[in-house]
């Protein structure tokens, strides 16, 4: 199960991210998950948000180029270890993690992990076969 992942290209320069925020703020759409990635020149704002769709229209509509990306967001038991069970059961299983960051909140004892890997069919067989939950994107409060 996938959700979308808006990754929204930026200038290196002072007040980017202040008015990404703003005009998601303006459309009223709420920040569930965000990443930054950043090189000398660019960066890469990767995020999860509760209506993408209002999201990415409102960031096009005010000059940010973006893209849109299926993601997986997985379930974590929020204690020491927890994040080092999962990452070793998909290193023995082979499986490619290009990135991966966290989402905000906890519930109920877990963590919730955003991850992009080469192949989601593998991710959610190996999930499956180890009794390991992904999340929706109701869980996440995505509309």
């Amino acid at each position: 199960m996938t959700i979308q992942q808006i990754s929204v290209f930026l200038e290196n320069r002072t007040g980017q991210l202040s008015e990404i925020t703003d005009v998601l703020a303006n459309s009223k759409v709420d920040l569930r998950a965000l990443h930054i990635a950043d090189t000398a020149d660019y960066g890469v704002l990767r995020l999860i948000t509760s209506n993408p769709a209002e999201a990415s229209k409102a960031l096009l509509e005010n000059g940010f180029i973006l893209s849109m990306t299926p993601v997986m967001a997985v379930e974590v038991p929020d204690e020491p270890g927890g994040l080092a069970r999962l990452l070793n059961i998909l290193a023995k299983a082979g499986l490619d993690i290009e990135y991966m960051y966290s989402a905000f909140g906890q519930k109920g004892g877990s963590a919730y992990m955003i991850f992009r890997v080469a192949d989601v069919q593998q991710m959610e067989d190996i999930l499956k076969e180890n009794a390991l939950t992904t999340v929706g994107g109701e869980a996440l409060g995505i509309a």
